[in-house]
């Protein structure tokens, strides 16, 4: 629903060799693990490229071993992309399983420091917010509650998060979340979301999170708040090591 500030994550610098291999991985399981749903589209080669800290030859070799395996497609034209046909299926498991095992450290420690500083700006939210920002919630939980599951619910749930940094009203407090939220993904501004076996189940528990937070953020409860959305980032945390489990690694470690 992870040095230089970056190191450690998906986005973690890369090594001379093997480069398009790895980004082929990185973006396997930026796929697999739900950053990317079915039917959406890819950022573009150039932000991908600035993402990974690799040449934009890279990321479109990269893109097309994932035309060629039938993850992705590509349209032309100004609406054209490269877009997500398939999630997880059974070929993704290696490529899934070696980003995991190698970056696994970083990336939980990078979880572990979003899901602090995200029940920070929850409890500033709580302590600032205005009347404004409080019918901004109200109306963007609406649209959660709303939006049909998957990639619908996934951009919901990325506006909703949204509000509560602004009614923090704390850019630098917004920005260095943000960034922190970046290392674990390949430049989406969106939460994991995991695979489509549990997924309606997590955007259910994610609704009942959003509706906690949401009302003690309005009511000015910023303990509440901030416990709320710290154990409610978490959920990020959950899906990758579920990956784990699903590609035979062990959840924890």
């Amino acid at each position: 629903m992870s040095g230089s500030g970056r190191t450690g994550g998906l986005l973690a610098p890369l090594e001379a060799s093997s480069r398009i291999d790895e980004v082929t991985d990185r973006l396997v399981t930026a796929i697999a693990v739900g950053e990317y749903l079915p039917g959406t589209r890819l950022p573009a080669e150039r932000d991908l490229a600035a993402a990974l800290s690799v040449g934009r030859m890279t990321v479109r070799a990269a893109i097309a071993r994932l035309v060629e395996r039938g993850l992705l497609e590509t349209q032309r034209g100004r609406s054209g992309g490269s877009f997500v046909l398939e999630q997880w299926p059974a070929s993704s498991d290696d490529a899934v399983r070696r980003t995991l095992e190698h970056r696994w450290a970083g990336l939980r420690d990078r979880a572990e420091a979003v899901a602090r500083l995200h029940g920070t700006v929850c409890r500033a939210a709580a302590e600032a917010r205005t009347a404004d920002d409080a019918a901004v919630l109200a109306a963007r939980l609406e649209s959660y509650r709303a939006a049909p599951s998957g990639r619908e619910a996934q951009l919901a749930d990325s506006r909703l998060h949204l509000a509560t940094m602004d009614a923090a009203h704390n850019d630098t407090l917004k920005q260095v979340l943000q960034s922190l939220e970046s290392g674990l993904s390949i430049g989406a501004p969106t939460h994991l979301w995991g695979g489509p076996d549990g997924r309606q189940a997590m955007e259910r528990r994610a609704l009942v999170d959003h509706e906690a937070l949401v009302a003690a953020i309005v009511d000015g409860r910023a303990d509440d708040a901030e416990s709320i959305a710290r154990t409610h980032v978490g959920i990020d945390l959950e899906l990758l090591a579920a990956a784990r489990t699903r590609v035979g690694l062990d959840a924890a470690d």
